[in-house]
């Protein structure tokens, strides 16, 4: 499995086994965008991985954007998702098969309510650091 699968899974997981989140979205987090899917959901939207050596350990820096969709024009309620998404991302317990997480970072949430749809979308943004268990 790659780390970026790995790290993917791992945060899927955590998301689901976090009851706050579930009251929020029931079961629908997704490792991608869904098609066809009504809000609320989130999913990764993004997720990308840059080399990172740190003391002679090779390792990667991953950067992820999670959509958090609320079915209307609602800030607030798209924003009660992302902080539950961001809360167990960044000091949940993750248990990633073949990585270790040497650091979990929040960067910034933004949102948007999408004109075409009247749907609100909060797109959080975090860093994270891993290394492959040997």
């Amino acid at each position: 499995m790659s780390a970026l699968n790995d790290i993917q899974a791992a945060l899927v997981a955590a998301w689901k086994a976090d009851a706050p989140l579930t009251l929020l979205v029931g079961d629908a987090m997704f490792d991608s965008p869904p098609r066809d899917k009504t809000p609320p959901y989130a999913a990764i939207f993004r997720h990308d991985a840059v080399p990172r050596d740190g003391d002679e350990t090779p390792g990667l820096a991953h950067r992820l954007v999670i959509h958090c969709w609320v079915p209307h024009p609602s800030r607030r309620a798209a924003l009660e998702i992302a902080h539950r998404i961001e809360r167990v991302a960044v000091t949940g317990a993750l248990a990633p098969a073949e990585n270790t997480i040497t650091l979990r970072r929040h960067m910034r949430t933004e949102t948007v309510v999408d004109l075409a749809t009247g749907r609100a979308r909060a797109a959080v943004h975090l860093r994270v650091h891993s290394e492959p268990i040997n």
